[in-house]
């Protein structure tokens, strides 16, 4: 029903994302979405989404850029936290760490961006700051590791796994 509503289009590609659908298949979705709407800031974000659970580091980068541009009064939290993400996968810890910090400012109460943040200081090295991150987590969540993480590449995942087992404390 909804196959020319770019708001259903990029919902539906994110949600089927989630729950594990061909990951290709929703790119193909949610770039219908921003052709059917070039300057839809939601789509972007959405897009961004995806393209880091693709793997696609540098292309979620210039779309959650983009959802910012078109958005700009909207809250800049999330997209600076998904940013900091795509950054940590391209293994450049220091700038992830920069948007994720400017993220937790606008939001902290979200686990998701300290998790990062602790897998970022762990693998810079900085194990004092990244145990104290985790206690950050902990304050928030009993639950360090989520049992769901949507990354495809099975190598983001053992990054990001491998950084929050190192900050708190457990061998790698």
């Amino acid at each position: 029903m909804g196959e020319n509503d770019p708001g259903v289009l990029a919902n539906a590609a994110i949600t089927l994302t989630q729950f594990g659908e061909d990951i290709g298949a929703m790119i193909g979705l949610v770039d219908r979405a921003l052709t059917l709407n070039p300057s839809f800031a939601r789509g972007w974000f959405r897009s961004g989404l995806i393209r880091i659970y693709a793997g696609q580091h540098d292309l979620a980068i210039k779309h959650l850029e983009a959802s910012l541009r078109l958005s700009p009064r909207e809250r800049v939290g999330a997209p600076l936290q998904w940013i900091g993400m795509a950054y940590f996968f391209k293994r450049q810890f220091g700038e992830a760490a920069a948007k994720l910090l400017s993220s937790i400012q606008e939001n902290p109460g979200s686990p998701t961006p300290y998790r990062a943040l602790a897998a970022c200081y762990a693998h810079l090295g900085r194990l004092d700051e990244a145990r104290a991150t985790v206690a950050k987590v902990r304050a928030l969540t009993p639950l360090l590791t989520p049992t769901n993480l949507p990354y495809r590449n099975p190598e983001d995942r053992e990054l990001y796994l491998s950084g929050l087992r190192l900050a708190a404390g457990e061998a790698t």
